[in-house]
């Protein structure tokens, strides 16, 4: 998705607890609450549980509401997270990764949701003005189990709803969560302001770093927002803003717009509301950011969060009703509605230290706290769920600090940050202890993880080995390393094209622009082959295989029709350790088909779903064996004797 077009889219119970109540029997509607603890691992959980640091998950654990839940293939957050809202598998909902590619274009796009822009337009002048609306539209397919229960008149909330963006029109109370964009359309770009001689104004990955330079102690920058749709040439949006660097005090003053605040170093500014112009007089984009104070001298350095959707006053709908992110800003103040808020960019390209990472890490876990709790009190009966991303983007960024076998792991690493992945499991048990007290005897709770974790210590290059063994072709072979996007692809060449972590495509003819592989006899032996000769690839460093298998589509999900154009040709299943290379999610070819993973995202879950289950524990009890995540949706319609729509395929775990 462009940010031209994003912009245009302006039994016996356990622990004292009965067993399952549900509607008609009980006489009054049942109270189901679902904990969504994303990357919960259920090694760590037993391990933490073991030394006294959860005991309310604990608790659960021995009075034997623990299962495994097994995920999707691939087990990716927005795949598995769609399977559970839906109650279908990904051939249902139609999300099967991260990113994926326009067909027409074969220009990567976000895989959770589309825009078209305006059909009807006029230009005056540089302008270009709109005659009809734009469309934002959810990829994912099927109703969310909320929605279907609110339709049935059951009370529903679920705050930071996953791959919910934007969010489906329903009556229910949701706030958009994992999925959900910056306001530049992308899953978030940072900014980075520094005097450093060293540094050069450029854009990196996720992010922009601005040098600049001060003039009797005051930096002139620019803050930059989303593309200008109603430009024709789509320039990006600018606001200035000044950064004073005190003469004799440890403090630096930064002025944007209505905005004036002192910041000490190492001290974030609250978010700051601000707003992008897009036509003077006309149209406007609001938005909030905040500050860190990284240094003030010798150098200056200075780190701007991405620009995020403003829930007080959103541009772009994060909320049903559409009134309710405001109301939860009376709650609780401002908050990022950038679905993956923890900025692992900024760790990732060292504009964050491990240290200041960790305490903004906190600071988006003690938010989405904060507003669990407020809602929670307000919860008497109906299905409340709350999604929870701490556990999964800190184990992505720390797992190095636990892995004793991972190239960036050290002794001092570990004994500085390897309390910090414990201490989030903990707090992690201490809202679980708050909603076991609010549920009390006769509610039900659900506490799951969309898939557990392992080490991301290796990583393959999908792109450079289909080129090394004669699937695709380069129009300048000795550019290869400087051309991601596809951008030095000769298409007339290339019949395989991996893109996103787990999807393979082939250049299918009538399909692809320059499709060159014939739909029928051609297809089906190229994909046996390639499945076939990638699960034979062996890592020169290791003798192991990177790859455990390669599975087609239809073989594995119960049908593949809810959304054709972006399902891919093949799924990669990466081995335990190993996993697509971050030059293979973008289309890249680099030299090297297997090398170190020395980026600071140690620690991953891409890989072959059957050792990656995740977590249910509950407090009544559920015997049905190897319970799924697209079992979950049609259990707790179940609770209430709702009838579980058709495209539901799963058991009734508690039946």
């Amino acid at each position: 998705m462009s940010r031209r077009r994003f912009c245009q889219a302006a039994g016996a119970g356990l622990l004292g607890f009965p067993s399952i109540v549900r509607a008609g029997l009980s006489g009054k509607t049942p109270k189901v609450a679902v904990v969504g603890a994303d990357g919960m691992d259920p090694t760590l959980l037993h391990e933490y549980a073991a030394k006294g640091l959860m005991p309310n998950c604990k608790k659960l654990i021995e009075a034997g509401g623990f299962k495994k839940l097994r995920t999707t293939m691939p087990p990716q957050s927005p795949v598995a997270w769609a399977t559970f809202v839906s109650g279908m598998d990904p051939g249902g909902h139609g999300i099967y990764d991260f990113i994926t590619r326009d067909p027409a274009t074969l220009s990567p796009e976000l895989g959770t949701a589309s825009t078209t822009p305006p059909k009807n337009s006029v230009d005056i002048g540089k302008w270009t003005i709109p005659l009809s609306s734009s469309k934002l539209e959810l990829i994912r397919r099927g109703p969310a189990l909320w929605d279907v229960l609110q339709e049935a008149g059951v009370p529903s909330w679920a705050l930071r709803a996953p791959v919910n963006y934007p969010p489906d029109a329903t009556k229910a109370k949701s706030l958009c969560g994992l999925t959900a964009p910056d306001i530049h359309g992308s899953y978030g770009i940072f900014s980075f302001y520094t005097t450093d001689p060293k540094q050069s104004t450029r854009d990196v990955s996720g992010g922009h770093i601005e040098r600049v330079r001060l003039q009797r102690g005051l930096a002139y920058c620019t803050l930059r927002g989303p593309d200008n749709s109603f430009n024709r040439e789509s320039p990006l949006t600018e606001i200035p803003f000044t950064i004073e660097r005190d003469q004799d005090h440890p403090l630096v003053r930064i002025r944007i717009q209505d905005n004036d605040v002192l910041l000490k170093q190492g001290e974030w500014s609250g978010f700051m509301p601000v707003k992008f112009q897009l036509v003077k007089y006309f149209a406007e984009v609001s938005a909030i950011c905040r500050f860190y104070v990284k240094q003030i001298r010798p150098q200056l350095e200075v780190y701007c969060s991405p620009v995020n959707i403003d829930p007080a006053a959103p541009a772009f709908p994060v909320s049903t009703p559409s009134d309710y992110s405001k109301d939860l800003v009376d709650l609780v103040g401002r908050f990022y509605t950038q679905g993956m808020a923890e900025e692992t960019s900024a760790l990732t390209q060292g504009v964050l230290s491990d240290a200041e990472f960790r305490q903004h890490a906190m600071d988006v876990l003690e938010t989405d706290i904060r507003i669990f709790r407020s809602q929670l009190n307000d919860f008497k009966e109906g299905f409340f769920y709350s999604y929870f991303s701490s556990l999964d983007m800190n184990s992505h960024m720390y797992w190095r600090t636990i892995d004793t076998k991972h190239p960036l792991y050290t002794p001092e690493l570990a004994k500085e940050h390897g309390d910090h992945l414990p201490s989030l499991y903990q707090k992690v048990d201490a809202y679980v202890g708050d909603l076991v007290e609010h549920m009390g005897a006769d509610g039900q709770i659900y506490i799951a993880s969309d898939h557990a974790f392992t080490s991301f210590r290796r990583q393959f290059n999908l792109n450079a080995w289909l080129l090394d063994n004669g699937y695709a072709r380069l129009k300048n072979r000795m550019d290869r390393d400087a051309a991601p996007n596809f951008v030095n692809t000769d298409w007339s060449g290339t019949s395989v094209y991996g893109l996103g972590i787990n999807s393979i495509y082939f250049n299918v003819a009538g399909r692809e622009p320059n499709g060159i592989v014939k739909k029928g006899d051609d297809y089906d032996r190229l994909r046996k082959e390639v499945a076939a000769r990638l699960s034979e690839v062996r890592d020169p460093k290791t003798g192991e295989r990177p790859i455990l298998r390669v599975v087609e589509p239809e073989k594995v999900f119960r049908t593949t029709d809810g959304n054709p154009h972006h399902k891919p040709d093949l799924i990669v299943c990466y081995a335990d350790n190993y996993r697509a290379s971050w030059d293979t999610i973008l289309g890249g070819y680099p030299t090297e088909h297997v090398c170190d993973n020395l980026d600071p995202w140690s620690g991953d879950h891409c890989m072959d779903p059957d050792f990656l289950s995740g977590v249910l524990l509950t407090n009544a009890p559920i015997r049905a064996e190897n319970p799924g995540l697209d079992e979950l949706a049609p259990t707790i319609i179940n609770h209430f004797g709702v009838k579980v729509p058709e495209l539901m395929k799963g058991r009734n775990l508690a039946g």
